[in-house]
């Protein structure tokens, strides 16, 4: 008998492992792959992600960015650079398997190469209503006093559960050895391209002697999405280097009133359909949720009858929904202000100190999305002014895709402040507007398109 059993040791469940094994419990994490294993993820770590790692942890960054490239499909790019890093990259399988062997130092037990075929909480497996039995795929049997799925949006957890999903994206990968020259052009910088499908987006993240390099979209448009990643590694100038692995992934957000529980069976992560729905970012909201349910399923193990399991199931459902369901919120706002209009984002982040000093202050985890535009200041007004021209409530985008009414969801309020946005800027960049007529695709010789040096910017090498 285990107190826990997780399913899934990505960074969601490796979290919850960790979290339950650090209280002194019994705790049984099941992976289904053998570790380390690859999985379809631009590797980009930001502040929350940071924040939200167990103490002591190292992470193996591969690259450390400084500064981001800006381009609107190909066009207009303008590069923003900062004094302290914005984000860190890692590899995957790299992190995953460092996060799963600080839960096994905690006290977890792994087992990998182990598929769950079922979870159940009645019948002839389950001895007494305190248990659930979870079925493997080879016909045994493991009983726990709580379970947590961290299997990912399909898997056999969240099924259980009855999770709803309302927002399908594709996000597509290719994995790039590059010469050292061309490594050394991108050491240190990032690119974010708004893509040409609406809600789409492209991304370029150095990692050592390989480019990341992917694109994502909404689900319905593969063969359009192919398309848009070919080419923008086209227009890179990276269509002559050979990918050492391409891949594709499908990222799912929950609806507002979708579950978190069922009896003594809690979700995380990927399986709970946690992630950003505007930038789709997952690995904060996996180790953040995966954290707090690895908690809460330590206090439903503890607890004697079915009334206390369902109190501590709903304590975890209002934990996620207060922090990382808000975040949610904003982000559908976002989202839909994004499908409609990439070139205004484009042109605000690009030559509005402001605009560019949240997004720093965002993704090193001085401020959230969420804190910005609830703190009524300038991002509140802004939103305010965009929703009465973009109606939300019945969605935007192909198929309506999810997004929530506006004055909807729950009203609870983030106390995350907008710290760091006053002052003294720390940032410099371009301050022109976009100029159409001065515009070019980038060079093809693997390097970042930037503009020509603004008020404020120096040339750094591999800058052209």
């Amino acid at each position: 008998m285990w107190d826990v059993v997780v399913v899934g040791a990505g960074p969601a469940g490796a979290s919850a492992a960790y979290a339950a094994a650090v209280a002194g419990r019994k705790v049984l994490l099941l992976e289904k792959a053998e570790l380390p294993r690859y999985k379809t993820c631009g590797g980009g770590i930001i502040g929350p992600s940071r924040d939200a790692l167990p103490p002591g942890f190292e992470l193996p960054l591969s690259d450390r960015v400084h500064a981001v490239t800006f381009q609107l499909d190909g066009r207009f790019p303008r590069t923003r650079r900062s004094r302290r890093m914005l984000f860190g990259l890692v590899n995957r399988p790299e992190f995953d398997a460092r996060l799963v062997e600080h839960a096994q130092k905690a006290g977890a037990e792994l087992r990998t190469g182990v598929t769950v075929n079922r979870v159940e909480q009645h019948g002839p497996a389950v001895p007494d209503r305190r248990t659930v039995a979870v079925v493997l795929g080879d016909g045994e049997t493991v009983l726990a006093r709580a379970v947590v799925g961290a299997d990912g949006s399909a898997g056999r957890i969240g099924a259980h559960v009855g999770v709803k999903l309302g927002q399908v994206d594709l996000g597509l990968e290719a994995e790039i050895p590059v010469p050292a020259s061309v490594a050394e052009d991108w050491k240190g910088r990032a690119l974010i391209d708004w893509g040409p499908l609406p809600g789409s987006y492209g991304w370029v993240f150095p990692k050592g002697d390989t480019l990341t390099v992917g694109v994502i979209s909404a689900r319905g448009e593969g063969a359009a999405t192919k398309r848009y990643l070919e080419d923008f590694i086209g227009r890179l100038g990276l269509a002559g280097f050979e990918p050492a692995l391409s891949s594709g992934h499908l990222t799912r957000c929950r609806t507002d009133d979708s579950p978190l529980s069922r009896g003594r069976v809690l979700v995380c992560g990927d399986a709970a359909g946690l992630l950003e729905p505007w930038t789709r970012e997952g690995i904060s909201f996996a180790l953040r949720s995966g954290r707090l349910a690895g908690e809460w399923a330590v206090r439903i193990a503890e607890s004697g009858d079915a009334v206390d399991a369902r109190r501590q199931a709903l304590n975890y459902a209002f934990a996620i929904k207060a922090g990382l369901g808000v975040e949610m919120a904003v982000g559908r706002r976002m989202l839909a202000v994004f499908e409609r209009r990439p070139g205004m984002l484009h042109a605000a982040i690009t030559t509005l100190r402001p605009a560019w000093r949240a997004f720093a202050d965002i993704t090193r985890g001085t401020a959230t999305l969420a804190g910005l535009v609830r703190g009524g200041g300038m991002a509140h007004r802004v939103m305010e002014l965009l929703d009465r021209r973009i109606d939300t409530s019945v969605g935007v985008g192909p198929a309506g895709r999810g997004v929530t009414p506006r004055g909807g969801g729950d009203g609870d309020r983030d106390d995350a402040s907008a710290a760091g946005t006053e002052g003294a800027p720390e940032v410099s960049g371009t301050s022109d507007v976009p100029d159409p007529a001065a515009a070019t695709d980038a060079p093809r010789t693997g390097k970042p398109a930037t503009a020509p040096g603004g008020e404020g910017e120096s040339p750094e090498p591999g800058v052209s």
